[in-house]
């Protein structure tokens, strides 16, 4: 579950972390009254959107297609307008705004399609020393968390790994210990910080794990933090994910939670608890369990196929969720046939095929269906299937529902 800035920067500001002063506007004149309010003569406009490179993109609208094309290759210098604006009059906040909201943002994490603005945020300006980076992750090599900070502030971790690993400085966190300050003043130390810096820094880093445990973040990066003139540290911007298993008791963030950015389909399908993300082929998967949703996907692309998605009922999947499950993937334009994998433990094989026969039955087969059934109550599953006199294709093994999968697109 993805945050936009402004909602990232409230978290970071009940935990202790410093934010610079903004308001989030979803009209022009909202960003208007947002600069007067906030004050000054140097203000900045950000459009909202659950996607990095946000400086770097260009929009739609104010844009050539080759322009477009240089954001999504990820060129280091593309002209025309983005969605990070220095404004330093009333006028030129107005322009930004109205440049912004109800445009389609293209970066090179949207893709082609882009994301249409419905909010930004206007904040002041900034008096930037130097730029440093931070995040909190979970190192799943190390099996605990890290606190991952560098003095190449400002640019794109990944780009940092690969030209200059040694740039990166980590502190791994013992979870029955936590952060320990000592750490933080490390970490301030190897970055060559000192006095008033070393001591905000050390606070910072403090509040950013302070934040990422409150919130059940699943990545929390600060870029950059700046260091101001006066050895203030800032975080400038904020990037926070939240574990989407931890909703249940982040209830209040899920309430704010922006679903407008996301699929469609992914929605609906969160709706019904189900793990499902769409991906771009053309043979619909409906599977249970995460490893064997990953294997299905695997061999239909070894029979040269192309998976449309990763659908996952989960092990205890009721009928109606199998029947949400059919009627998603069904609805998708690009799926020219499914393939159902069940491999009955907890979820049974004969709760699987009612829930076929009935999205099937609701919805209509226009698809050619291929299902594969193994496990628990798989004859009596099988049976069902056989007797609902519909034209399902049975399969006896992952390789022959693949192939016969794949066969049939290519029979489309």
């Amino acid at each position: 579950m993805k945050l936009h800035e402004y909602q990232a920067k409230d978290l970071l500001r009940a935990n202790g972390v410093k934010v610079p002063p903004g308001i989030a506007a979803t009209s022009t004149s909202e960003a208007v009254d947002a600069a007067k309010e906030l004050g000054g003569n140097f203000w900045v406009v950000k459009a909202q959107v659950h996607a990095g490179g946000r400086g770097k993109g260009r929009f739609k609208e104010v844009s050539s297609a080759d322009v477009l094309s240089a954001v999504l290759a990820g060129a280091a210098d593309v002209p025309g307008k983005g969605g990070v604006q220095l404004c330093r009059s009333i006028e030129d906040v107005e322009t930004a705004a109205a440049m912004m909201l109800g445009n389609t943002l293209v970066t090179k994490q949207t893709g082609t399609d882009g994301v249409v603005v419905k909010t930004v945020l206007v904040t002041t300006g900034a008096d930037i020393e130097s730029e440093i980076y931070a995040a909190v992750l979970l190192d799943r090599q190390e099996s605990k968390h890290v606190l991952m900070v560098s003095a190449e502030g400002g640019t794109e971790i990944e780009e940092v790994a690969e030209s200059n690993p040694d740039a990166i400085l980590k502190a791994h966190i013992d979870p029955a210990v936590g952060l320990g300050d000592w750490q933080c003043r490390q970490l301030a130390f190897k970055l060559g910080l000192s006095g008033a810096a070393f001591k905000d820094a050390s606070r910072l880093f403090k509040g950013l794990y302070k934040t990422f445990l409150a919130a059940d973040c699943s990545m929390l990066e600060i870029n950059p933090v700046i260091i101001t003139s006066e050895g203030e540290v800032i975080a400038l911007d904020a990037k926070v994910d939240i574990d989407d298993n931890a909703t249940f008791r982040q209830k209040a963030l899920d309430e704010i939670h922006d679903s407008g950015e996301m699929d469609a389909s992914e929605v609906e399908a969160a709706s019904y608890n189900l793990n499902f993300i769409k991906l771009d082929g053309n043979i619909g998967c409906m599977v249970n369990g995460a490893g064997l949703a990953m294997d299905t996907m695997d061999i239909i692309k070894l029979y040269g196929g192309e998976p449309a998605n990763f659908l996952d009922v989960g092990g205890g999947a009721k009928v109606e969720q199998v029947k949400a499950a059919f009627k998603i993937i069904s609805a998708d334009p690009s799926v020219q046939a499914i393939m159902v994998n069940i491999f009955g433990g907890i979820m049974k094989c004969d709760v699987i095929a009612e829930g076929v026969i009935a999205a099937v039955k609701d919805v209509g087969l226009e698809l050619p269906l291929v299902v594969r059934l193994a496990g628990t109550n798989v004859e009596l599953g099988k049976k069902l299937l056989e007797e609902s006199g519909l034209p399902i294709l049975t399969a006896d093994s992952m390789a022959d529902a693949a192939e016969k999968a794949v066969g049939a697109t290519r029979e489309a």
